[in-house]
């Protein structure tokens, strides 16, 4: 189960308006593009065709995900309304679906072991909206790991049901690959799904770089290479990630040179050379323009990868805005910015990259490969080994809090938010759908 992109309807002058005026700083005009007009917010759910949809979802959008109606349930004329009793022990605004997942013989499709036979589960490490992630430690071995519980009642379609079994197997598929979470197991039994997997207790990408205060460059560079090879090897295994983002991206212990690990595979897909998709997913500042317009490939992930690299070199998202409505808008039409301040003292090889990676045209885009042969890229190649001035640090800091109040703000929210589209429910996602661990 992963994270889908757009969080709930917060306003303009709500919460998360509050919370991004108080931590993201003033621009100065230039800097960042302005949006045009405020726009409300999308919806953080799960996006599900629906085959009652009176459009095709092949067609392409040119613009990003309406806002969202909800609609109101009035009494038809003439109706007896039969009065009901009210339960004060459950909220009257939650409509309770049925669970598939506690329908189904078996989720996993496979008998396994009683996990509490092998492991002890310990202190919770992050929650999400399907399920919580625990330390987990392996009895006869004494041996750390984390493991990811799924409520199985949480799994209402079979959709649900299927992402599951295939993010599992996706995490099989690409075992082995020095930067990609090892999983060590599956296990299922009446009320949940847990995946044992390796720990990653070093912290998220940018909280170490937050936390060192200070890198250069060359480092950047560095950085950029280890996760454009993840995209290599995962679209070289037939697997489009669609949601990386830094937040996906976990060190396994605080070490100076820690491994970096990709997590998250739960928006993950299978597919075949040329394929083309439609569903709306991924998270605000990282999707690509082709994913809004709903027909995309793998391109995407290079979209996503080259906004993480953007991020790296400035401190800032290369497309912002106050609502993720805004943030689609900029994203489709915005513009690139490589001359405020931080840009400047950038090599021009890096804003070189950045460019040929940030294509709008996903035919003009470079591959994965094409990428990490980049001089910029390149292990002894063009990035130099300076400091990067230190304001890339302050912002990176806001950016990072600001997100992560965000989250806050979106987990309140949902717990009572379902909205339907169009009979379409959209997928955006706040980030909180499938953390392995959460803020």
């Amino acid at each position: 189960m992963g994270n889908t992109c757009a969080g709930p309807k917060l306003g303009n002058n709500g919460f998360l308006h509050s919370v991004t005026a108080a931590v993201w700083k003033t621009r100065q005009p230039g800097t960042l593009p302005a949006p045009n007009q405020e726009q409300e917010g999308s919806s953080n759910n799960k996006n599900k065709d629906s085959s009652d949809n009176t459009e095709s979802n092949t067609d392409v959008q040119n613009t990003p995900p309406t806002s969202i109606k909800i609609a109101s349930n009035e009494a038809k004329p003439n109706e007896a309304v039969k009065p009901v009793k009210p339960d004060n022990n459950k909220p009257g605004h939650i409509k309770r679906a049925s669970s598939v997942g506690l329908q189904v013989e078996s989720v996993l499709q496979r008998k396994t072991e009683n996990l509490k036979e092998k492991y002890n589960l310990g202190k919770k490490l992050g929650q999400g909206q399907f399920g919580t992630t625990f330390l987990c430690i392996e009895k006869e071995t004494n041996k750390e790991f984390a493991c990811k519980s799924i409520a199985k009642r949480k799994l209402t379609t079979e959709e649900d049901v299927e992402d599951v079994r295939r993010e599992i197997q996706i995490m099989h598929h690409l075992a082995g690959h020095p930067n990609v979470i090892s999983i060590v197991g599956a296990y299922e039994d009446a009320v949940a799904v847990h995946v044992v997997m390796e720990l990653c207790a070093g912290g998220e990408l940018f909280d170490r770089i937050i936390q060192r205060g200070h890198y250069t460059e060359k480092k950047a560079a560095e950085l950029a290479r280890l996760i454009v090879s993840v995209v290599e090897a995962c679209h070289s295994l037939g697997v489009m990630h669609r949601d990386l983002k830094p937040e996906n991206f976990l060190f396994v212990d605080e070490q100076e040179d820690s491994p970096l690990r990709t997590i998250d595979f739960g928006l993950s897909v299978f597919f075949r050379p040329g394929e083309t998709f439609n569903d709306v997913v991924g998270s605000p500042y990282y999707v690509a323009p082709e994913v809004l317009r709903k027909h995309y490939g793998v391109e995407c992930d290079v979209w996503s990868a080259g906004v993480i690299i953007y991020i790296l070199l400035s401190g800032v998202p290369p497309f912002w805005d106050e609502t993720e409505q805004g943030i689609f808008e900029q994203v489709l039409r915005g513009e690139l910015d490589f001359v405020s301040e931080t840009w400047p003292s950038i090599s021009e090889s890096a804003k070189d990259l950045v460019r040929k990676m940030l294509v709008r045209d996903p035919k003009k885009r470079l591959t994965a490969h094409q990428v990490l042969c980049h001089p910029w890229v390149q292990v002894g190649g063009e990035a130099p080994d300076k400091p990067l001035d230190s304001a890339v640090i302050t912002r990176l800091k806001q950016f990072s809090a600001m997100n992560k109040l965000k989250k806050i703000a979106i987990r309140v929210s949902s717990v009572t938010l379902f909205v339907v589209i169009n009979t379409q429910q959209i997928n955006f996602s706040s980030g909180l759908s499938n953390y392995y661990y959460s803020s």
